[in-house]
């Protein structure tokens, strides 16, 4: 069986991910996948590089309870969620999110669930290459109407 949640320098083949997200379970009649690649840009500012950073069982500790999260609100079969850690230039992948339910719909929510949860709530720390230099940005981007959307309150910071 694959584990829920890799966070890995490396790349990732998602049609591989998906396939085998997918052949675990007879009874999957849908599966819907997210996936995230990075930017040229950010906050207006030209990006050539980042650096993502996490603290290695905490952030899985806390993605995991995100797919519990996910299973508890929707009707879904599994999830996979692979973010990637290290340096990234812009085109690379560095997050899919995939989810299997008998129907779409379910897929389709939990996804969302889990990519506005991810972004809003998973400990990442980025670090972006720019023209003027390097700059720490926060990597969880604070998103209220995906935080309301979901009933998840905003964090204290």
């Amino acid at each position: 069986m694959t584990a829920r949640v890799s966070i890995q320098a490396g790349d990732f083949d998602l049609a591989a991910e998906v396939a085998a997200l997918r052949l675990a379970d007879k009874r999957v009649g849908a599966v819907c996948a997210f996936l995230g690649t990075v930017r040229d840009r950010n906050d207006g500012a030209a990006v050539s590089s980042m650096e993502l950073e996490h603290y290695p069982g905490m952030t899985e500790k806390a993605i995991e309870a995100m797919i519990d999260e996910a299973h508890r609100r929707f009707d879904i079969f599994g999830a996979r969620v692979i973010h990637r850690v290290g340096r990234l230039q812009p085109l690379d992948q560095i997050v899919m999110v995939a989810v299997t339910s008998a129907h779409r719909g379910e897929s389709f929510k939990a996804c969302e669930f889990l990519m506005d949860y991810l972004k809003t709530q998973a400990p990442f720390w980025k670090k972006e290459q720019t023209p003027e230099g390097a700059r720490w940005v926060d990597a969880r981007v604070t998103d209220d109407v995906a935080l309301a959307r979901w009933g998840i309150e905003k964090p204290n910071t």
